[in-house]
């Protein structure tokens, strides 16, 4: 039985990646003034953050058309038993919803919807397993019984320089960004029941990053082997020293370092960083 991954542009796994392992991909996209751009196809990353410093008008985004899953999946089902859509968190994007309605549109192919409750490249980590498995023929039980099992450990916090992108765009309620304003504090955001939420407030950048990192040294202690994230803002330096810096302490883990592209970016704003992991025993 062959099967096909499939997941949205918010996972920012590179192109040659995804490449290699036949790993399919259906862009959101950031409407700027008067122009629509599909994420990683007609807006990268760094073009994006010059864009919003350069001024102009806000960002907003959008989910992929409805229309856009069901050619996916219908071209796939050309080759394909089965597909595996993999999605961010329902409680932001109702991607993973248009998805879920494509899958029950189209005929000839099985497909399965897998909410990640995140997004990003811990979004990222989900799909890389996936298509992994996929790769070496395993079953679509199979392999969304081992997205299940990964969800059990997979962790991601993170923080922004400041609330205001979360609170325009609806991610965050406004009494949180007065909090945040008016104190000066560094919220540690994570997701919990699939929509971002202040995990803990800290003072500082410094000590949130240092609460985040002592977080995943807590389960590097316990678990033998570790996947770990760093995601970066276009803030690549920040995230090189503290990669650099965590490796030091925990040889158990396997950092890569990741980035928030255009739509995930226009909600947390520049310099935000996260670190997402799992255990990968």
């Amino acid at each position: 039985m062959k099967t096909a991954i499939v997941t949205d542009s918010t996972a920012y796994i590179p192109k040659e990646i995804r490449d290699q392992l036949n790993i399919h991909m259906v862009p959101l996209s950031v409407v700027i003034g008067n122009n629509t751009y599909q994420e990683e196809l007609d807006l990268g990353t760094t073009e994006f953050y010059d864009k919003i410093r350069n001024g102009g008008a806000l960002p907003k985004t959008s989910q992929p058309a409805l229309g856009k899953f069901i050619e996916t999946y219908e071209q796939l089902a050309k080759e394909y038993d089965a597909v595996i859509s993999i999605h961010l968190s329902s409680g932001i994007s109702g991607t993973f919803a248009g998805a879920v309605q494509a899958g029950e549109m189209v005929d000839d192919i099985d497909v399965r919807t897998f909410d990640t409750e995140l997004s990003c490249m811990v979004q990222g980590f989900y799909v890389l397993k996936a298509a992994e498995m996929a790769g070496s023929g395993a079953t679509p039980d199979a392999i969304m019984q081992q997205l299940n099992n990964m969800k059990q450990t997979m962790r991601a916090y993170f923080m922004v320089d400041n609330l205001d992108h979360l609170h325009r765009g609806g991610r965050l309620n406004g009494f949180e960004r007065v909090i945040g304003s008016v104190l000066q504090v560094k919220p540690i955001l994570h997701f919990e029941n699939k929509v971002i939420v202040p995990f803990e407030k800290v003072r500082t950048r410094k000590k949130a990053m240092k609460r985040i990192s002592d977080m995943l040294q807590e389960d590097a202690d316990q678990f033998n082997s570790v996947k770990a994230t760093i995601i970066h803002a276009n803030n690549e330096n920040e995230a090189i020293a503290w990669k650099n810096e965590l490796q030091a302490t925990m040889p158990n883990v396997d950092f890569t370092i990741s980035y928030f592209g255009p739509v995930i970016g226009t909600h947390l704003g520049e310099g935000s960083m996260g670190l997402g992991w799992y255990n990968n025993n």
